[in-house]
């Protein structure tokens, strides 16, 4: 995972952010993989993010975000818990990623999911990671994604975890 903006000197990079989007459907989303959303006032501290604000955070079974989490984050955390058996899940505060292997899966099904949030789309999501500073190493998450990400792609098949 790339450094937060904040620890760059430079602007938040323009993404699309939770308040954009229909809290419904985000909320939606995530109840199907037994997740809760959780809405943090303005200005609050998010707990369990690791990043810090605005980034999402992660305790157990819930997902907190604020309005201005880009959507990116809320999915990239939301998908760290949904990679992981839900005895592991439940210990979660904060730092979700055991393994290389669970980051890379992480990172694809972020963008499957963000197929299925109206107003988001895949496309839009890689764009927003590439801005936030997401790297891979053919230089882009759709290169990443169509070309380079298949153990990814294995691993969530393997655990009967969507892939398209």
């Amino acid at each position: 995972m790339p450094d937060h903006p904040a620890d760059t000197q430079e602007p938040t990079p323009d993404v699309l952010c939770v308040g954009d989007i229909a809290w419904a459907d985000a909320e939606g989303l995530l109840a199907q993989y037994g997740l809760r959303l959780n809405r943090v006032a303005d200005g609050d501290k998010i707990p369990g993010s690791y990043w810090g604000e605005p980034e999402a955070g992660v305790i157990a079974h819930d997902v907190y975000v604020r309005d201005d989490t880009p959507v990116h984050s809320m999915l990239h955390e939301a998908c760290h818990l949904i990679v992981l058996p839900a005895e592991r899940r439940a210990a979660v505060h904060t730092d979700a990623t055991d393994s290389v292997e669970e980051e890379d899966a992480t990172c694809y099904l972020q963008i499957v999911l963000a197929g299925r949030l109206p107003g988001v789309g895949s496309a839009r999501l890689m764009a927003d990671m590439d801005a936030w500073g997401y790297t891979y190493r053919l230089g882009s998450t759709r290169a990443w994604f169509e070309q380079d990400a298949e153990n990814a792609r294995s691993w969530l098949e393997q655990r009967g975890l969507p892939v398209s």
